[in-house]
């Protein structure tokens, strides 16, 4: 089994926060890291999570990178997934740096889910992808990039 199945079939992330307007319980980006950490210094490999902020169809997206590294000095990803979330035009009570964090922290949190097989399909978040045109995220093993 290498590392990264092993990391996956070892992470429990429970859904630690609740939604009381929706009637739903979830897990954040947060919740994952948090839950991820004690794993990635057992098997000795680095999580780095980047945003890059992308055009589509006129609106912007922030499309968060999951990538699993090893210790060894070969500087070979051992995987890597990637996330969306697209930025709302306008959020009551939040400035436009809250908003471009709030999609951030969506695309991160799809990106770790993809990543770590974290599996949120009763989530309301899941089941609703309010008419986007990206592909759900993607993992792919360091032979493939």
């Amino acid at each position: 089994m290498n590392i990264l199945q092993q990391i996956q079939s070892e992470l429990k992330a429970p859904k630690g926060q609740r939604n009381n307007f929706g009637n739903y319980s979830y897990r954040s980006a947060e919740d994952i890291l948090t839950a991820v950490k004690p794993l990635l210094q057992k098997h000795e490999v680095s999580l780095i999570i980047s945003d890059d902020i992308v055009g589509v169809e006129g609106r912007v997206y922030v499309q968060a990178t999951a990538t699993l590294w090893s210790s060894d000095k070969d500087c070979e990803p051992l995987a890597r997934s990637t996330g969306f979330a697209r930025e709302a035009l306008t959020k009551k009570g939040m400035d436009d740096a809250q908003i471009t964090g709030s999609a951030s922290s969506y695309a991160r949190k799809y990106a770790l889910n993809g990543l770590l097989c974290i599996d949120d399909t009763k989530d309301p978040d899941a089941t609703n992808d309010h008419g986007s045109k990206l592909p759900k995220p993607t993992t792919k093993q360091s032979q493939g990039f």
